[in-house]
């Protein structure tokens, strides 16, 4: 039976950046970027170029970069957006303009302070203007499902007739609810004349919990694109989950029968990982598909149930995203190729002198934790993928802290061959070593975010820091590891302080 495509459009570089305190900085999103192309998304949405030269600078590098997806980049209805658009992405093997403007009587009224007549020409005038450009045109109508019925299907039309291949529905403050989505589209759909010049876009928010069930629903009522973001991160509560509906195509293809994505599923959980890693946003546990308690069972009729037959309690295979249930126990003594291999098994390829840097890490926590197993070496991979050029590195830290003792902490950096030791107090170790470090860089970012976890359980377990910091209008996001959870806060904030200079020596060029 012939099937068809739902096209996979990712906003994770776009809308999921808009996340407070998740800003990437160039290389950030260029690895995020590579990863989608390896999860064979069909479209990448990798920035709003207008917004600052930083954007614009990470839009045109993915553009030239990353071969695969098409590429595609957000500026509003006005022509220096698009003009900003076309620069960023135009180097690009499959480039696309998207641009957008509201359509609903609330925000015509209060945010554009314009009348509707005004508002659509507006929208057919920037899609004229961008089919100069590139015959790959994408319209939003922003806060479409607040709009009028009859309005909203004429502009539409009005987009399609001047050139859009492709008009989204953006449920923007996650209002709609799944039958009433449904039934808007399938409106659109039987109520546009020249629809079938046009692929029809849906781009859900989750204020109500509903982001999922609003796209698929839409799916089923005509849309053929779907918007989602990895790990459902994005503005507010978030986006659509791409894992949540890619899995559920595949899942339930019984329902979906009439479907089909291209998604290589078994790069969803390296991608979930990438991307929590890299914006400091940790995964809930009980988070559908890709949380650590989504293959874990604690009552006992459920244990019974999957040890006799694994389907009885778990419809997901962890393999189909690229986890593994079993898992091979590494130690001190293990050699090379157990550590490569394993790493390989996760989906992590690294050169021989990356290796190497890894394995010397790999054996400093072995030291520590005696058993070391594939969630440390996602942790510590993790680590790597959010490293830069080390311009300080830590050379020794020792803290004192009780009940009834001043905190306090000495703490010697490496910076060329020059060693720094500084001693300072604070409310707790954690800040006295942060102080310490503030002392010797000269630098005071402001700790905005601190997050800790356990990596995997008992006392000797592997603890995972992520901050946010901001410095000057810049916000950078640090990470470290160690079974020590100070050394591993230190690494953290040093890892930071480090993407810090290196920004500012790349914003003196």
């Amino acid at each position: 039976m012939m099937t068809e495509k739902i096209i996979i459009f990712d906003s994770t570089l776009r809308d999921g950046e808009q996340t407070p305190g998740a800003k990437l900085n160039e290389e950030e999103k260029l690895k995020i970027a590579k990863q989608l192309a390896r999860l064979n998304v069909d479209v990448i949405e990798c920035g709003f170029p207008i917004s600052s030269p930083g954007d614009f600078k990470a839009v045109q590098r993915i553009a030239k970069e990353v071969k695969g997806p098409i590429i595609t980049a957000l500026g509003r209805a006005l022509k220096p957006d698009i003009d900003a658009v076309w620069e960023a992405i135009k180097a690009a093997e499959r480039p696309r303009i998207h641009t957008f403007l509201s359509s609903s009587p609330i925000h015509m009224q209060y945010q554009l302070r314009k009348d509707p007549e005004t508002v659509l020409n507006m929208g057919v005038e920037a899609v004229k203007y961008a089919k100069k450009y590139t015959d790959d045109v994408q319209y939003s109508l922003m806060d479409a499902t607040r709009s009028e019925l009859d309005y909203l299907c004429r502009v539409v039309e009005a987009v399609i007739a001047a050139g859009a291949t492709v008009v989204n529905i953006p449920d923007t403050v996650g209002y709609a609810v799944p039958e009433q989505f449904g039934e808007l589209i399938q409106q659109i759909m039987n109520r546009v004349p020249n629809i079938d010049k046009a692929v029809i876009s849906v781009h859900c928010h989750n204020d109500l919990g509903l982001a999922v069930a609003n796209s698929l629903v839409a799916v089923q009522n005509g849309a053929r694109q779907v918007e989602c973001n990895i790990n459902g991160i994005g503005e507010r509560a978030g986006n659509a989950a791409l894992e949540e509906i890619v899995v559920a195509l595949t899942i339930r293809s019984d329902y979906f029968q009439n479907y089909h994505h291209q998604v290589n599923t078994k790069e969803i959980y390296k991608t979930s990982r990438l991307v929590s890693s890299l914006m400091g946003i940790p995964i809930p546990v009980n988070k559908a598909v890709i949380g650590t308690n989504a293959f874990v069972h604690s009552s006992g009729i459920h244990q019974d149930g999957v040890l006799k037959h694994t389907e009885t309690y778990e419809i997901i295979n962890a393999e189909l995203i690229g986890g593994k249930a079993g898992q091979m126990m590494l130690t001190a003594r293990s050699g090379r190729h157990a550590v490569r291999h394993q790493l390989q098994e996760l989906g992590f390829t690294l050169h021989d002198t990356e290796f190497e840097e890894f394995f010397a890490r790999f054996l400093e926590l072995a030291d520590k934790k005696k058993e070391v197993y594939r969630e440390d070496l996602e942790a510590l991979m993790n680590e790597n993928m959010t490293h830069t050029a080390s311009i300080y590195s830590l050379e020794y830290l020792q803290t004192v802290s009780g009940s009834k003792s001043i905190p306090a902490a000495v703490v010697k950096l490496k910076k060329d061959d020059e060693i720094f030791v500084e001693t300072e107090t604070g409310a707790g170790p954690i800040d006295a070593a942060y102080n310490a470090i503030d002392k010797i860089t000269g630098f005071k970012p402001r700790l905005e975010k601190y997050n800790l976890r356990g990596v995997t359980e008992g006392r000797d377990a592997l603890g995972e820091v992520s901050i946010t910091l901001e410095y000057q209008d810049k916000t950078i996001i640090g990470r470290g590891t160690s079974t020590d959870i100070i050394e591993a806060s230190v690494r953290a904030y040093l890892n930071g302080i480090n993407k810090l200079l290196a920004q500012r020596s790349n914003d003196a060029r």
